[in-house]
């Protein structure tokens, strides 16, 4: 039944299964991307398909009726750029020498590597997995805007105000940022070690 040409998803005639199970993973995970749905890195082929196969049809779950997606404030995805790093004129050597990381399924190719993401997922479980949580230098805000944006390592200091993931992958994503980082150091520990760039070089 598979070989079957058309379309073999329940409740969507417009959309061929067939077409969408020949297409890539990567290639999937964009299509669900421009449905506006999220948390979909760590789905499976299959799971893709009939994701963006109900998405087509308005049908997605956390899509409200008319089509658009209400997204969780606890879920994250990929971000705009597909979790690719951003270049630009002031590209440090830095990330140009890191390995790029576009999904929570990547691994360092060595302890010790260092890696680059814009991806949300991954950076949110990269500071998770430390006790980290997403901040901004206090008294550092341009009006309504947050400021430097770091993580709090429960950290005994004054100087970091905490904020909501939504608050700090926004103004990551507007200022363009990279997240350069370590999973770990070169003797085989977790590295707590990271930074953020912009290609254009306006303040992190």
């Amino acid at each position: 039944m598979a070989d079957e040409p058309g379309n073999q998803t329940p409740n969507t005639p417009d959309v061929s299964e067939t077409e969408l199970r020949g297409m890539k993973v990567d290639e999937l995970r964009k299509e669900a991307k421009e449905e506006g749905l999220s948390g979909t890195s760590g789905m499976r082929k299959g799971e893709l398909v009939d994701a963006v196969a109900q998405a087509k049809q308005g049908s997605a779950p956390g899509t409200d009726e008319s089509g658009s997606g209400s997204q969780d404030s606890d879920e994250v995805g990929a971000g705009p750029d597909g979790g690719r790093i951003r270049t630009g004129p002031e590209t440090s050597k830095s990330l140009k020498y890191s390995q790029e990381i576009t999904s929570p399924d990547e691994d360092p190719e060595r302890e010790g590597r260092s890696l680059a993401t814009t991806h949300h997922e991954v950076i949110k479980q990269w500071a998770e997995s430390r006790g980290a949580r997403p901040a901004t230098v206090d008294g550092t805000e341009h009006g309504d805007h947050l400021g430097v944006l770091r993580f709090d390592f429960n950290e005994d200091t004054d100087k970091l105000r905490p904020v909501s993931w939504d608050e700090w992958f926004r103004t990551f994503d507007e200022r363009r940022l990279n997240f350069i980082y370590q999973e770990q150091r070169k003797d085989g520990n977790q590295s707590n070690f990271f930074i953020l760039e912009s290609p254009n070089r306006e303040d992190a």
